[in-house]
């Protein structure tokens, strides 16, 4: 399991957000052992900027009975309530409002965690009452929880990094609720840190954002790699399958094509033996073998993988390309993990 300071780290390069230091000392200093904790932490912090720096304002719809028109009047319901006769009528208008949906999914997570069964009573006192310095559902009128497709509809919105990185956190905590509260209506959560998807995603994105922010020598990026390959009918080339590396280090002398694999080991066990994983080592020789170099451009592979039961580093040269596959340390304090990703592309 990564550490929980470690983790912050993790997924701040995933999602694009420099890690802050009041977020750190909050956690290093909690109680809790477990990841929501931590997404606890991060939302109460990004929150509380959000609040001093004054909530974004933006017209909602609203309907209320009115002596004087406003917006647009709507005719058959005030007609079947009998409006008109008392001088009243529907009316359907746009005010500007201190709320928005991202301000409604943030109150909607604050209120989840804090009804969460293991996180410490302080913490829960904190999430419930920034909670309600927001605009959001009440006890008399819930909202919905939300789903994928809001998710889907506030990521079209130009959320600037610090919303977006509060989006992610949330969408995080709703992938990870259990829909079965415990006795007493406390909220539970899976810890996603055992879900090697959602961590295989986090990790390439982790990876390949760090060396974008830390080194300047390499223009780093995901690649599409078009197939050396010819066919009779040339429709049947769409059939191949798309090649697109994690990550690509691109500079005039040297070019890294890194797969990260997010995995419990680098090698399994095969007829008694320890061996290096086939479809892993096969993927990544298909993209050198396909790679088409600058002139007077060096180009190699890597495999990297985070350490759990062996650390592994070997080195070979397959179809004339160096190829390197390694573990990296997410036990060790931060400073070491930034410095070994930083020394694997010296």
């Amino acid at each position: 399991m990564i550490p929980l300071p470690t983790l912050y780290y993790f997924l701040c390069y995933a999602w694009n957000r420099l890690p802050e230091p009041a977020v750190l000392q909050a956690t290093e200093a909690a109680a809790f052992q477990r990841p929501w904790g931590l997404l606890a932490q991060v939302l109460l912090h990004g929150t509380r900027r959000l609040l001093k720096q004054g909530l974004p304002r933006t017209f909602e719809e609203q309907e209320a009975e009115l002596t004087s028109l406003r917006g647009r009047i709507e005719l058959a319901p005030s007609l079947g309530r009998g409006l008109l006769a008392r001088g009243r009528a529907l009316c359907t208008f746009d005010e500007l409002e201190a709320t928005s949906p991202l301000l409604r999914l943030l109150a909607l997570t604050l209120g989840k965690l804090a009804t969460a069964a293991d996180l410490p009573l302080a913490l829960r006192r904190e999430l419930s009452q920034l909670r309600h310095r927001l605009p959001g559902p009440t006890a008399a009128k819930a909202e919905p929880q939300p789903t994928a497709a809001t998710f889907r509809e506030l990521r079209r919105q130009r959320l600037d990094g610090q919303q977006a990185f509060l989006l992610h956190v949330c969408e995080l905590v709703w992938l990870t609720a259990l829909p079965e509260p415990t006795t007493g209506g406390r909220s539970r959560f899976a810890d996603f840190r055992r879900d090697e998807g959602l961590m295989a995603r986090l990790f390439e994105q982790f990876t390949r954002n760090f060396f974008r922010r830390e080194q300047r020598r390499y223009r780093v990026y995901a690649e599409t790699i078009a197939w050396q390959a010819e066919a009779s009918q040339p429709d049947d080339l769409n059939l191949l399958p798309t090649m697109l590396t994690d990550t690509t280090l691109d500079a005039p002398d040297r070019k890294i094509i890194l797969d990260t694999k997010y995995y419990a080991a680098a090698l399994r066990p095969r007829y008694d033996r320890q061996r290096l994983i086939a479809p892993h080592l096969y993927q990544l020789y298909a993209y050198l073998q396909n790679q088409q170099p600058a002139p007077g451009q060096a180009l190699e592979g890597m495999l990297l993988y985070p350490a759990a039961a062996q650390a592994v580093d070997v080195r070979y040269t397959l179809g004339g390309h160096p190829v390197r596959v390694v573990t990296l340390n997410l036990h060790q304090p931060w400073p070491g993990i930034a410095a070994d990703l930083l020394r694997l592309v010296e």
